[in-house]
């Protein structure tokens, strides 16, 4: 189904800014060319405006390229990181916090625990 995230295995923020106005093929040569990134892989790839209310998803599925694209109404902007260029992994909760307007740092969030007993 067009827009189904559910196969995809690793996510990508493209930090810094990246021109909206780049479609299928030159996103798949930055990610290619510029982050040596295979743009095949089970990834989804992450771009931001310069005005941080556009967003674009790229992913290959089955049988294609998927491109998602979207724009934030009124005053809205994402929280994107603005640090230099660079491909970033994301946990899925990290996209969850980007895509609710939260940035991808939440130093007071809980984090994950080795629940093994130890002995003391």
């Amino acid at each position: 189904m067009l827009g189904d995230l559910s196969g995809v295995k690793n996510f990508y923020v493209v930090t810094g800014h990246t021109d909206m106005r780049k479609s299928f093929d030159s996103l798949m040569a930055l990610i290619r060319d510029t982050y040596q990134l295979d743009p095949y892989s089970k990834s989804a790839f992450l771009f931001c405006g310069r005005d941080r209310r556009k967003l674009k998803c790229l992913y290959h599925d089955r049988d294609g390229w998927v491109l998602l694209h979207k724009r934030l109404d009124g005053t809205g902007r994402f929280q994107w990181p603005r640090s230099p260029s660079e491909a970033k992994l994301l946990t899925r909760q990290q996209l969850r916090w980007l895509l609710e307007g939260l940035s991808i740092d939440q130093p007071k969030a809980i984090g994950v625990t080795d629940n093994r007993k130890k002995d003391f």
